[in-house]
Parts: C-alpha cells; structure tokens; sequence
C-alpha cells in the first residue's frame, strides 16, 4: 500500500525544520581536524575476473587520519581522464569484492567505492573497522544509535568526513577528471551523498536512491521499519534523552545538507517505501537548493526504481557531462 502522503501533498512538503545555529561551523571545524592529516591515498593494483577493468585496492585517511577501504575501478581502454563515480553504501553493507561492482566502469566512467567504517556484516563484507567508537552510551544493535547523546562522539560524524575525504582520494587519481567528479548512494548512502553534496562545493552531480538519514523524527513517528527503529528503541529506553538524541541527530540530517548543496541532483522515492517513507525523501528534495528532478516510482518500495532508475541516472550524467560516452 501506499505508505504516506499523496504524491500532490509531498511534493509541497515543506517541513518548518531549522538546522542547528552553529552547523556551519560544526562541520568545518570538523572537517580541518581530520585534513590536518595527510590524505595518503594509495591505489594498488589487484587481479579480478573482470577482463575489461583494472582494478585497485585503495586505502586513504578518512576521520582523524584513520585509512579507510575502498574499491577504484578503470575502464581498461581508455585514452584520457574520466568522469568519476564515487559510491556510498546502504546500510550495514561493505565493498564486497570487485566484481559486485561492474556497471560504472562498463558504461565508461571512473568508479570508486568507499568501504563503510565498522559495517559490512550485513550484506557484503567490509574491510575498515570504526577505530574510534567515541562515546560510551549504551546503544541499539547497528550504527544509528552509536554515540548518539553527542555531535560530536555520533557515529555519522565519523562517516561524513570519511565519504568527503574519499572524493578527495578520487581527484588525487591520475586516470580521473577532477573536474568531473559525481557522487551516488542508494538508502543510507543516498543520505551520505547528500551530506557530501552540502560539505563540497565542487561537484558536477548527485544521484541520490531512496535516501536514508533524512527528517529523522518525522522518520520515528511514521514508521515502524528499521533502521528508524533503532532510534525509537533508544529513546524508549532512554526516556530522559530524548530531545538530546535529537539535537544530536539535527547536525546530521540531509533535510539541512540540502539547502547547501548546489550541484545538479537526480532524487528517486518510492510510494510504498516502508523504510525510508516518502515524506522524509521529498523533504530533502524539497529544501535541495541545486538544479534537481525526482523520479517517483509508485509501486516500488525502498527497492525504488533498480534497474530503470540506473538507466535514468545514465542518461542524466550524459546530458550534464555533454557528451555520449566518456573515452
């Protein structure tokens, strides 16, 4: 069924949300802490069973210097510079193994896959571990509720910083256009990307899937699906926290990334979207300050659009880039 409000409703939703007065300046302070480390991006070459694709093993200091995972790969036959895909990852998933990952480098682009810190027991494993678990409270099995009593000890902070220091890593490749650098993630990393899109001024697009870490109490109230959950759990238990954990969570809601995001977007909600529901999606797209279209699927739930959207997404990135096909 569908799960929220009618599409007409949604698409002038536009919740009275005010990010927190010193955002700004939370997140740039926290940005020069971990860029006083040295990036140190390492890409090593790796056999695969992709015959049409080189592959590397990268490593580069995310928060704090701590080196984070991920996965480049290059088309083979390639005569210049590419456009670059850097790709965040749903919820606990982790890079998995080259050959999850064909399709970027098979249409022609650059594509680096960050690997997500302490995740990947899920769905595809992981290879980076959250070195500093900061913050002692007790929590809810999974990441949302880690470190939630403080901006500053939450575990998204961690993340963010990570996801912009990996298009960092992307620019610093040579077979990479630096000047063309896109970002992509579906669910939670449809909301990581979002992040990225207010924190980096230069981007060329954003494709954001059926986003997660969106209108976080509105989330609470009107699903009961994890990963949401999680945080209803938490304040259920930790009754007297409940407006903490949600000032907490103010510093890391896409709804205030977007009114600072500036680079062509391409959305995507589904109407029967059950774990992200469809009103936490358009409230992000709805305050998105750059150029932007939504495509809704109305039959879809937090699947979204699979494999159409991706064609969607092709023909978008073709039109930004101005050319048919990268060479």
């Amino acid at each position: 069924m569908f799960t929220d409000l009618p599409l007409a409703e949604l698409e002038r939703y536009h919740p009275a949300s005010q990010a927190p007065a010193d955002f700004d300046h939370f997140w740039q302070t926290t940005l020069a802490e971990s860029r006083q480390f040295p990036l140190d991006a390492i890409f090593a070459p790796v056999a695969s069973i992709l015959q049409s694709v080189d592959v590397f093993d990268v490593t580069f200091n995310g928060y704090q210097g701590q080196p984070i995972k991920g996965w480049l790969l290059l088309p083979r036959t390639r005569t210049a510079p590419l456009p670059c895909v850097v790709e965040y990852l749903g919820y606990g998933g982790g890079r998995g193994v080259p050959h999850d990952w064909p399709l970027w480098s098979a249409v022609g682009y650059a594509h680096l896959i960050m690997d997500n810190r302490g995740q990947g027991a899920a769905f595809r494993r992981g290879d980076t571990p959250d070195f500093e678990a900061e913050g002692s409270s007790a929590q809810i099995p999974g990441m949302l509720t880690r470190g939630i009593l403080a901006p500053r000890t939450y575990y998204y902070r961690r993340l963010f910083v990570d996801a912009v220091r990996a298009v960092e890593a992307a620019k610093a490749h040579p077979a990479i256009d630096a000047q063309r650098l896109i970002i992509a993630g579906v669910s939670q990393g449809g909301g990581i990307a979002l992040a990225v899109a207010g924190l980096v001024a230069d981007l060329t697009a954003v494709l954001v899937d059926v986003p997660f870490l969106c209108h976080y109490r509105v989330a609470t109230e009107i699903t009961q699906s994890h990963p949401y959950q999680e945080i209803a759990q938490f304040c259920r238990t930790h009754r007297h926290a409940v407006e903490t954990v949600f000032q907490t969570l103010a510093y890391f809601d896409g709804v205030h990334f977007a009114p600072r995001a500036t680079a062509p977007a391409l959305f995507s909600a589904g109407l029967m979207d059950e774990v992200c529901p469809p009103r936490t999606v358009f409230a992000a797209y709805n305050a998105y300050a750059g150029q932007k279209a939504m495509r809704v699927w109305p039959y879809n739930g937090h699947e979204g659009g699979g494999s159409d959207q991706i064609v969607e997404q092709v023909q978008v990135l073709r039109e930004i880039l101005g050319d048919a096909a990268p060479q």
